[in-house]
């Protein structure tokens, strides 16, 4: 299927759906910038935050760093990405106050995603563990004097 006057090559869904806000089954017409990325979560109703990674170069240090950008996305049934999902979104109407993205393909599966979702979450909580530690040590020296 071509999308709506963009010339954009998108494999139909199998599955159907009844939301007007699907850019295949409904009248959400998609238009603008097109991002691939990862689903990240996908916690809210008909919502999933896709995420992607890019370089950005620093002139003063002539060395490039790594950033990531995240935005919410309309998640139609009949496409249904869940975590972990490689996605293609194209940019939309607004949808709500910061959903302006809708779903159009799953392009495939990323490898050891829930390995590297598991070593954030460890690397988050013992963070917060060492800043625990750090006011109960606080504590102890504002009683000790």
């Amino acid at each position: 299927m071509e999308m709506r006057s963009i010339g954009i090559k998108v494999a139909k869904p199998a599955g159907k759906c009844n939301d007007s806000n699907c850019p295949f089954h409904g009248s959400l017409k998609c238009r603008g910038r097109i991002f691939t990325g990862t689903v990240i979560s996908v916690k809210m109703q008909k919502t999933a935050i896709v995420e992607w990674g890019h370089r950005k170069f620093l002139r003063k240090y002539e060395r490039y760093e790594k950033r990531k950008s995240r935005v919410k996305a309309h998640n139609p049934a009949c496409i249904n990405a869940n975590e972990g999902n490689i996605v293609k979104i194209m940019e939309c109407r607004p949808l709500s106050k910061t959903k302006n993205f809708v779903i159009v393909e799953i392009l495939g599966k990323e490898k050891g995603f829930k390995e590297r979702m598991e070593a954030e979450e460890e690397a988050k909580f013992k963070k917060e563990v060492k800043k625990g530690e750090e006011q109960i040590d606080d504590a102890e020296e504002e009683v000790a004097t």
